[in-house]
Formats: structure tokens, sequence, C-alpha cells
């Protein structure tokens, strides 16, 4: 009664709404940007069983958005460092976690068992399996993504709402949408989002309110400015994906593989004579400096560009953040133009590089 008064007293909730939330069982996928503030806020309304699954470690690079770690759980299972913390924030509820890799065999097992999944993933390979398993087992789906300043909401499979394949029906090309450790995020972003994320669930548990069930809230935080935007049911897509219930458990990830590029310091190749220096960013980005000796191609006209291109030369291709870089590279060895290294600085530090390198000789 005392650490739920401020639930109980609500009169939309009540001691029968706590009851109701102290009965749910909800699996958070993943331990992340996301995850944390989901986990954190479900322990403290009191979901009775909370789930949690992560194979990852706790990196330094975390501690900017990932509030339930410190310094002490470096190098710890995210899951495991999770639910340290939390029961302490919450002892009443049974918290379990999971240090492994969610896939297509361990998955329909592990949904069965929880009423709800919340996706606090980071990568779109999860998302489409977690989506696939929760059709399969018919658990709703409480969805968010984070990019930059920009967020994302949304319900799916929830009373036949629509799915996430609903909106987005196949994957993106891999290297084409980079991740938060690629671009960059806002460290209360996620804390944003995921916060909403928490309170989508207690909706559901509590049959209160209107969910976002068939809708797609999207947020930016540097604006404020919100909107909503309207998903329809694919029939076709879900029965697509229940057709193939009887092989999910023998699926392998393998969305979009691409050839592994591995990023190269520019440092490598400024005395290599015989070097080409590929800038692959968008012409609006940033202006030309002709006397850099450097190739203009934009990622999106490379391949139809490759007369620019000087064969028999190494090729030390970059550009803003290494992300496009990497995908142009693994473009041009899938043409067999070989020699080709992305390289890991990004444009400002290597035309200062270059330009100090030229100056010295």
């Amino acid at each position: 009664m005392s650490r739920y008064n401020r639930h109980i007293i609500l009169s939309e909730i009540g001691q029968a709404g706590q009851d109701k939330i102290s009965s749910a069982k909800a699996l958070v996928i993943g331990a992340g940007g996301l995850g944390c503030p989901i986990l954190q806020y479900l322990a403290a309304a009191g979901i009775g069983t909370l789930g949690i699954i992560d194979f990852d470690t706790v990196d330094i690079s975390n501690l900017q958005r990932q509030i339930l770690f410190g310094t002490s759980t470096l190098g710890k299972n995210k899951a495991e460092a999770a639910k340290q913390r939390l029961e302490d924030l919450n002892s009443d509820i049974s918290i379990i976690a999971y240090a492994e890799k969610l896939t297509h065999q361990n998955a329909i097992n592990l949904f069965n068992k929880y009423d709800i999944i919340v996706d606090g993933t980071d990568n779109f390979e999860t998302r489409y399996l977690v989506n696939d398993a929760c059709i399969i087992t018919n658990k709703p789906l409480v969805f968010g993504a984070i990019y930059k300043f920009e967020g994302q909401v949304s319900v799916f499979n929830y009373k036949k709402g629509p799915s996430y394949r609903c909106l987005f029906p196949e994957a993106p090309a891999k290297g084409s949408v980079p991740n938060c450790s690629e671009i960059g995020v806002l460290g209360v972003l996620p804390g944003i989002i995921g916060t909403m994320q928490a309170n989508e669930v207690l909706k559901i548990v509590l049959e209160l309110g209107t969910t976002l069930s068939g809708k797609l809230f999207c947020y930016n935080a540097l604006t404020l400015q919100n909107s909503i935007l309207k998903i329809s049911r694919n029939e076709k897509t879900i029965a697509n994906v229940l057709k193939n219930k009887a092989n999910f458990h023998k699926t392998k990830i393998d969305f979009n593989c691409e050839i592994e590029v591995v990023p190269i310091s520019i440092d490598a190749f400024l005395s290599e004579e015989n070097i080409q220096f590929i800038d692959v960013r968008e012409t609006h980005e940033q202006p030309k400096i002709e006397d850099l000796n450097i190739t203009y191609i934009p990622l999106s006209e490379l391949e139809n560009s490759l007369n620019k291109i000087d064969k028999p030369k190494k090729k030390a291709l970059f550009c803003q953040s290494g992300t496009r870089c990497k995908r142009a590279v693994s473009l041009l060895q899938e043409l067999n133009i070989e020699n080709s290294f992305s390289i890991i600085e990004g444009a400002s530090e290597i035309k200062n590089k270059i330009k100090n390198h030229q100056n010295e000789r």
C-alpha cells in the first residue's frame, strides 16, 4: 500500500489496477539507452515479472545515456547489471536476466512466458525478429526507436492492430542507416522515448486511455514538435509471417548481408604515392577543396561514376562519420574493384591531415 500509494489513490487505477500491474509480465529486449528507462519505470511501477535480455556488456560510452549503470558496472553483462540495480529499486517483484542474444531459436519459447514484449533494440535485424515472434505468439509489442535528436514510439500487434512489418515491410540496406554509435544521439532522448514506451505498457496492462496501436508517434527533441502518423494493418503481411511459423526457429539472421569492412586510419595512407582519396559525402554537405587532390563522388552516384575511380591505385574512401564510406567500399568490392579502404576519421580531420602532410612535403 505504501509503495504504490500514488497509483492506488488515482481513481482510474486504484487497488484493482495496481493488482493488474503486479500480475503483469513484461519482457524488455535490450538494456541499452531505451531499455534502461523502460526497465526503471516498469520496476518502480510494480510490474510483477520483468524479463531483461541482453548479451552486451557495459562500456564507458554507454554511461552518457544508459542511466541504470555506473563505473562500478563497466565490463559486466547489461542484463545482470540492470537486474542488480532494479532489485534495489524494487525487491518485491521478480526480475529475470537473460545474459544471451535473442535469436530465432529462443524467441518463441521466451515470448510465451510474458504478456507484453518491449523493444529496446538498436538494429533492424532484431526488430524484425521481435516483430515476427510477437505475431506468432500473439503478443503485443511496444516499439521505440531513436536517431540523433528524433524518436518514434508505437504499439504493434495489439488487438488485431498493425505490425512493424505493416509500417516497414523490409529492412533498409545494411549500412544505409547508422546507429547511435556511428552517428551519435542526444543523451536525454532515449530517456524520453523509453519513458513513453513504459507508459504504453502500463496503459495496456491497465486497459486505460488510448494506446498508440495503429499510430506512429514522432518526436523532435530540438523543436519539441511531434506528429502522429496513421498505420494500417496489412493482412497479407501478417499472413506471410504466420505462414512461415513452423520454420521460424530454423531462420538465421541474414538481413542485407554485406562484405565486412574494417576501417583504417588515414595515417596509413598519407605517405602512399599510388593513392586516390575519395570523398563520398553528398555535394551539398561541404564545399570542395580542389587543391588537396581529392576525388568527390557522392555515395548516391558511386555506381554510375566508376569512370572517376583510378582502379590501379589504392582507394581511400571517407565521409562525415565513417558510415557511408564503409557502404561505399562494400559496393566497390561487390563490383570487383579491389584495393578500396574505409577511413575511420571524419572528413574535417582527414582534410586537415592531408593538408598538413602536403605542406610538410
